[in-house]
């Protein structure tokens, strides 16, 4: 068994668990399943695609970017399909930009990348958590921004 390809699939699982459990923390649909899975798959499609051996189809040396390509423009389509627009207001866009880049965390573990993932991965979670920061909603205050809301917030909201 290669052993470091099976520790880039783990490191890349947990890199996915992590973004998933802040966001399932904070009540988002999309949580730690759905982040394992796409950092996952898009690590197993990396490493396949670096890994491709044997006859090539037009006898031409394998290029593992071009599946690398087809997971940017893949996630991309998935993340299209969370994205939802409601009366005035549109929904899924930290969801949909998130899963992209999980998906980037994962190739790049596939491509032996392993501190730039683990930075991404810390990133993200301070990025997802910032909203929730007392400076954050402080700045929305000063600048009159929209005020962020919890989904039982919103829920409450809308049911009045």
């Amino acid at each position: 068994m290669p052993l470091f390809e099976i520790g880039q699939i783990l490191l890349a699982t947990l890199c996915g668990l992590a973004i998933g459990l802040e966001r399932q923390i904070h009540g988002s649909q999309a949580g730690l399943r759905t982040y394992s899975l796409v950092c996952l798959g898009s690590c197993l499609f990396g490493l396949v695609s670096t890994h491709s051996k044997g006859l090539a189809y037009y006898e031409s040396v394998a290029d593992p970017t071009r599946i690398a390509a087809q997971i940017v423009s893949g996630i991309g389509f998935l993340g299209a399909g969370v994205i939802f627009k409601d009366r005035s207001r549109v929904h899924g866009l930290t969801t949909a930009a998130n899963i992209w880049v999980t998906a980037s965390i994962g190739l790049a573990v596939a491509f032996e990348m392993i501190i730039i993932p683990l930075l991404t991965t810390a990133l993200v979670i301070v990025i997802l958590s910032c909203n929730r920061w007392k400076i954050f909603i402080k700045f929305n205050k000063i600048f009159n921004l929209e005020p962020y809301q919890d989904r039982d917030d919103a829920k409450k909201s809308d049911d009045v």
